[in-house]
């Protein structure tokens, strides 16, 4: 019997640990979407007038994205353990979408 709960809080440190990894990745992503949207928006300054309002649209689909993501990451945050893997999941969900929209943009311009 003790065996078995050494055992069980063995795991719950390890699930936990797992969080915080995955919590301070989720930062760490955030932080460099940021940067990807700053990027954009420098280059917005450099390009043809033109093209300004095409940028200046996909910098709101990005900050609207990024938003979103900030949301998801609260709720992660704040997330008890029996809903950490949904929350976990729709933040992934959110990040990929990111994902797929800036290289949507990039490949725009």
């Amino acid at each position: 019997m003790a065996g078995i709960l050494k055992q069980s809080n063995a795991n719950k440190k390890n699930k936990v640990m797992n969080k915080e990894e995955f919590k301070a990745r989720a930062n760490q992503r955030i932080d460099e979407i940021s940067a990807k949207i700053n990027e954009l928006k420098a280059e917005k300054e450099s390009v043809k007038e033109d093209m300004k309002e095409k940028y200046r649209e996909s910098i709101e689909e990005l900050e609207a994205m990024r938003k979103d993501l900030m949301t998801r990451y609260k709720d992660l945050v704040d997330a008890a353990d029996d809903k950490w893997d949904e929350v976990r999941d729709a933040f992934s969900e959110a990040s990929d979408s990111f994902k797929e929209g800036w290289s949507k943009i990039r490949s725009l311009f």
